[in-house]
């Protein structure tokens, strides 16, 4: 199939390019998992188990959920039960005390 790229106006070649690119991304998942069924269906034909092989790892794309928790990085020096890991939205009295001219390692366990 040949396209005269230069007959194309700048919005044609935009939706080419899009179209070609999802295309492309079609054809290496199928790759991807045609390669996997090759690979499981040679596991399975020497009698083990993917976790034989690779242990306890995750296969690829697989999502790492409730991985626990994250230890406390800082602490509320008014109230010591207040803690925060440093991941995520600042608590308000982290906030506070910055405002306060505290600064982090004031904050820090």
């Amino acid at each position: 199939m040949a396209v005269d790229l230069k007959s194309l106006n700048h919005s044609q070649l935009t939706d080419l390019i899009s179209k070609a690119q999802a295309r492309q991304d079609e054809l290496r998942k199928e790759k991807v998992g045609k390669l996997r069924e090759k690979v499981l269906a040679m596991i399975k034909a020497e009698g083990y188990a993917f976790e034989d092989i690779f242990g306890g790892a995750r296969p690829v794309g697989a999502k790492r959920r409730g991985t626990g928790t994250v230890a406390p990085k800082y602490r509320n020096p008014a109230d010591a039960e207040q803690t925060w890991s440093g991941r995520g939205k600042r608590p308000r009295w982290f906030s506070d005390a910055l405002k306060a001219g505290k600064k982090e390692k004031d904050l820090a366990i």
